[in-house]
């Protein structure tokens, strides 16, 4: 696989780290994620428990071994050191500076393995104003201005649905670790990877950022329809909504032809984007008018076909029955040996010939504590005396 003979150590834990660490491991990195002894990962004990088994937790964290290690203890800190001096990668989530308390910092990461890469995740950055602020999800997307673009003018700003900072800001760690792995194989030179949940929201503005940057003017939320484009949103159908997007007079064009209204071409309130940003409930009306006449089935098929973009609003469980999703292999279905079958998304990425694959199901706590410490080269011995001090 395209990361096989790299070795991770996986400081993380709850979300934005565990989702770095999981999508290296999908690509054949081993993953070995360090947990204190008596809970581990908070994220075991929340979202829905199943068979004893969190879901949540099972879906950031396949392909990965545990360890339990006590890094209050000297002899934690020794074992950590010996593994670092023996892999390729180290990613914490914790707050700056935490590493630097616990006496692993860089520059000590450096001294144990002069090649190594570390990789930090934070929730405003390692340094600056609120680099010690705690970080949520919700709060990032409140601070970060996400939440200002989502929702209709005069309603309460809203939040997206899912902890969007964390996944983004996994990416990103994953992106500059598998950078940084680049770099190092043409140099010999390890170095330091930094993210944020901050910085890798606003990232994602798009539009919404150059728009504000090239003219001053804050964005208008405009609920389901588009910011810059008229008409594109949700529409009725004879027995429910449609999300229906021309995204630009190319794909307008074809919409009103699809829908026979051939004579909004030239008329002056709809000739341009801009006149149909001015009159959008204009347009709207009259393309309502011609959808509410149909099924959802109906127009889906007949608009695709005519080259507008058109879906149906999907819940969880239309999703994950729908054929294409099925088709991409997006759920899977793993076996963790005491819980059964457990069912996931699956692989976003998709390499032709080296495959993603679930090597390792989630772990249990500690499970690969004794098998890691064997390879360290501590005997049986050894290992019951650090179970007897806690600190495995």
């Amino acid at each position: 696989m395209p990361l096989s003979g790299i070795r991770v150590i996986d400081l993380t834990r709850i979300l934005s780290g565990p989702f770095c660490t999981m999508m290296l491991g999908d690509m054949g990195a081993e993953i070995i994620k360090i947990e204190p002894p008596d809970e581990g990962d908070p994220l075991r004990g929340q979202g829905v428990i199943k068979n004893g088994l969190s879901w949540y937790f099972t879906s950031v964290n396949r392909n990965k071994k545990s360890l339990t290690l006590n890094l209050y203890t000297k002899e934690g800190k020794g074992i950590l050191a010996s593994l670092i001096r023996k892999s390729d990668v180290v990613v914490a989530n914790f707050r700056p500076g935490v590493m630097d308390k616990m006496g692993f910092g860089y520059s000590y990461l450096k001294m144990l393995k002069p090649d190594i890469i570390y990789c930090e995740i934070t929730g405003f950055g390692v340094d600056g104003p609120y680099k010690d602020r705690p970080a949520f999800d919700f709060t990032i997307q409140a601070m970060s201005g996400l939440m200002s673009l989502n929702g209709k003018e005069g309603e309460e700003p809203m939040r997206v649905g899912i902890p969007i900072s964390d996944q983004i800001a996994g990416l990103y760690a994953a992106y500059g670790i598998v950078t940084a792995l680049f770099h190092r194989a043409r140099t010999g030179q390890g170095q330091e990877v930094q993210t944020s949940l901050m910085d890798g929201l606003i990232s994602f503005f798009s539009f919404m950022s150059s728009n504000f940057l090239a003219s001053g003017q804050l964005p208008v939320r405009t609920g389901n329809d588009h910011p810059i484009v008229a008409p594109y949103g949700i529409f009725r159908a004879t027995d429910g909504d449609l999300a229906i997007a021309p995204s630009n007079d190319k794909v307008y064009e074809k919409l009103i032809t699809a829908l026979e209204l051939n004579h909004l071409k030239d008329h002056p309130d709809f000739a341009t984007n801009d006149q149909r940003m001015i009159n959008r409930e204009k347009i709207n009306a009259i393309i309502q008018q011609k959808i509410g006449t149909q099924s959802r089935a109906f127009w889906v098929d007949y608009l695709n076909q005519s080259g507008v973009p058109c879906s149906i609003i999907m819940n969880l469980s239309e999703v994950f029955k729908d054929p294409q999703v099925l088709h991409q292999e997006m759920l899977l279905e793993i076996e963790h040996p005491g819980h059964g079958l457990v069912k996931m998304t699956g692989f976003p990425l998709k390499l032709g010939s080296t495959k993603s694959k679930v090597r390792l199901p989630a772990p249990k706590l500690g499970e690969h504590t004794v098998e890691i410490l064997k390879d360290l080269g501590l005997d049986g011995e050894a290992v019951k005396s650090l179970k007897e001090k806690g600190t495995i």
